[in-house]
């Protein structure tokens, strides 16, 4: 096995944990059958974590940090807010649309971390990041746009990634292509009447 830094080797670690969890489901993927994607021994493994749990946590940042990077890079002025806002929602969908195993198994990690004890606060880590994103997006949406929100972002990150979330499960249950582009054009409206009172 070649050698290669510990950063690239957790990566690689957490690649090979997505694809097998998309595959499997997280409870039936084990350490030894993440190891087994990724071509490594078990104690590169322990090299690179000191848990399962460490593991997850990173697996979930990683999901996430990338989608949110995609939608952040979207986010440009355009004509208006509501165009502005729509581009950034309709590149967060692309992601949901070309990617449902990984949105699917965002689901499994949050039911598996609220089963399993002492993984808890994975799940609350994990809409932490939800709403933390959507801080981000409704901050950079204002800043692109010189607009100042008229409810506080908080509170409008916090409804964001509650809609966001809530369309997302929908569209993986159904399947619904039309009512999934009706719901996103609803809520760039929402978001566009809530940014300017």
């Amino acid at each position: 096995m070649a050698r290669m830094p510990s950063a690239e080797r957790r990566r690689q670690l957490v690649e090979a944990a997505i694809r097998a969890m998309t595959r499997d489901g997280v409870a039936r993927t084990t350490t030894r059958s993440i190891c087994a994607e990724a071509g490594v021994s078990l104690s590169v493994f322990h090299y690179c974590f000191d848990s399962k749990q460490a593991l997850l946590e990173a697996a979930i940042e990683t999901i996430i940090g990338d989608y949110v990077a995609r939608v952040m890079k979207a986010v440009e002025p355009r004509a208006t807010l509501r165009e502005t806002v729509r581009a950034a929602l309709r590149t967060y969908w692309e992601d949901v649309t070309a990617h449902p195993g990984e949105h699917m198994l965002t689901y499994d990690l949050t039911q598996y971390a609220l089963r399993e004890p002492g993984f808890e606060h994975l799940a609350r880590a994990q809409y932490e990041q939800y709403v933390r994103s959507a801080t981000a997006l409704v901050e950079q949406v204002g800043s692109v746009r010189g607009a100042e929100p008229k409810v506080p972002v908080a509170t409008l990150a916090r409804h964001l990634a509650a809609a966001v979330d809530g369309m997302t499960l929908q569209y993986l249950v159904l399947r619904d292509e039309r009512a999934a582009a009706e719901q996103l054009e609803l809520t760039a409206d929402q978001l566009v009447r809530l940014i300017e009172g």
